[in-house]
């Protein structure tokens, strides 16, 4: 094989883990953008999703960047 197709193989492998992290962190009540992106660039991460509990209550939420400033300034 060439360095090609481990890159396509690389990139499928990336996409289906930041999918597959997206519903399992919106099942397990996380932040879904943080596991998105995170199973994208290293998608090993999805087992330790695996391993995580489940939150009860409330999605944790990222403050808004209005948010942050007003505490800033």
């Amino acid at each position: 094989m060439n360095a090609v197709t481990w890159i396509v193989i690389w990139g499928a492998t990336a996409m289906i883990a930041a999918a597959a992290a997206g519903l399992l962190a919106g099942h397990k009540n996380r932040d879904y953008s943080f596991w998105i992106s995170w199973c994208f660039v290293f998608p090993p991460l999805l087992v330790i999703l695996l391993l995580l509990p489940r939150y009860d209550g409330k999605r944790p939420r990222r403050p808004s960047l209005d948010e942050e400033d007003k505490h800033f300034y």
